[in-house]
């Protein structure tokens, strides 16, 4: 059987339309294939030191793809908005401060100034604390209603954390809280102060801090052991 002659006709040209739209695909592909290197945790670490630095206000995607030097498309590889992207910021400071110090607040300890210097240790300790991350929050927390809650939720968390580990050592439930809250406050205003007091001055004034805190005096292993820890640090 033979092919009519409408059958055996050459396809015409792509029509203009088409073939701009497979480019433009083409190219995007060809962009975010350049970009793998770029991961999700990449994209974390460049808008949390914006936030940090700047404040959240600083956070956008632009800002971010040049920091990084790479193409705004290979964002939403990861996030699908930029409040997706806010989302895990704020994820990030509960996953890492706030269950740091409830960590640190429910550690095994032998007395109430051995518990307190477990409470020193996480807030002193880069790797567990971030204090400028804490601050970055509060500050966000002021302009959006919505992580004003989450930030209030977080605070509550950390105090009734702190109450517990009182209560653990026989202090009444108010007296607890109280304690909690002039423990938790004052290690929050002496960040804020910037007092940039040396940490060998600081250390000597720890069994002071314990006493003012517990009622009680620290025993000197506890507090050999918290120095030792703050030595491991390589704090100054």
């Amino acid at each position: 059987m033979h092919s009519s002659r409408k059958e055996q006709k050459k396809a015409g040209p792509i029509p203009r339309a088409d073939l701009a739209e497979a480019i433009s695909l083409e190219n995007e592909r060809a962009e975010l294939l350049g970009n793998v290197k770029v991961t999700r945790q990449d994209w974390l670490d460049a808008a949390m030191d914006i936030f940090i630095h700047s404040g959240v206000g600083d956070v956008k995607i632009l800002t971010l793809s040049d920091k990084l030097n790479v193409s705004r498309s290979s964002f939403y590889w990861y996030f699908s908005n930029r409040k997706d992207l806010l989302d895990a910021l704020l994820e990030y400071w509960e996953e890492t401060n706030t269950k740091a110090l409830l960590r640190a607040a429910e550690a095994p300890a032998n007395s109430i100034a051995q518990a307190v210097c477990n409470v020193f240790c996480g807030f002193i300790d880069p790797a567990q604390f971030d204090t400028k991350l804490d601050f970055a929050v509060k500050d966000w927390a002021r302009r959006s209603e919505d992580v004003k809650k989450v930030h209030t939720r977080s605070d509550n968390a950390r105090l009734h954390a702190l109450q517990k580990m009182f209560m653990r050592f026989d202090y009444e439930e108010t007296d607890a809280l109280v304690r909690a809250r002039i423990l938790y406050y004052m290690q929050l205003g002496y960040n804020d102060a910037e007092l940039n007091e040396p940490m060998e001055d600081r250390l000597a004034l720890i069994p002071h801090y314990i006493l003012g805190f517990t009622g009680k005096k620290g025993d000197e292993t506890v507090l050999e052991d918290f120095r030792e820890f703050v030595k491991q640090l390589g704090i100054s």
